[in-house]
């Protein structure tokens, strides 16, 4: 059992019953009183964070977990198929693991994270940003682009995005998979 010094970033425990990944934490020592950490905690299941106190020394239960890459290959059905690249064999993800499937691409690489002891996939993680093509969006106009304005296009995923003015169908952009937000145009 491990204990309030030991907690960082990505850290997962089990807190109350459930499943926690500690997203950020802070050691507080207040002039009076005794000593705590303040954390953010995302509950894996559901993906809810929470701010959570514990009081220094509090005991906690870590749990190991693994990171894996695997490659998605199709969808079938309700569930998404993804092959481990390291052995290849295939596994079926449930739709709940995915945080946002609009942005799955076919080949793509993610990493999926295991409870080490229950071989359990708790969570699919997609890569920061991809790089798709617009499939569709409402013609640009020349000279638009001196002003921040947006409209939406669809990207290659079926995925829905704001786009500057400029940007035509056809045209390559990374986005960033968190925030579903523009970020730029690829050059070739």
């Amino acid at each position: 059992m491990a204990n309030t010094s030991d907690i960082k970033n990505g850290l997962c425990i089990n807190h109350n019953g459930k499943l926690f990944q500690v997203k950020e934490f802070q050691h507080v020592k207040p002039g009076k009183g005794p000593a705590f950490v303040r954390t953010k905690i995302k509950q894996i299941d559901t993906g809810r964070v929470l701010d959570h106190t514990f009081s220094a020394g509090h005991k906690i239960e870590i749990v190991r977990i693994e990171n894996r890459d695997y490659q998605y290959l199709y969808q079938e059905g309700d569930s998404y198929v993804f092959m481990n690249n390291e052995n290849f064999e295939q596994v079926n993800i449930q739709p709940s693991l995915v945080d946002k499937p609009e942005f799955l691409i076919e080949g793509m690489t993610v990493s999926i994270i295991y409870h080490a002891e229950e071989e359990l996939p708790l969570v699919l993680e997609l890569p920061m940003h991809i790089v798709s093509e617009v499939t569709y969006t409402e013609p640009g106009i020349k000279g638009d682009t001196a002003t921040n304005t947006m409209k939406p296009a669809t990207i290659a995923s079926g995925a829905e995005v704001r786009v500057p003015l400029f940007i035509d169908t056809g045209e390559v952009i990374k986005v960033d998979t968190r925030t579903g937000v523009y970020v730029e145009r690829v050059k070739d």
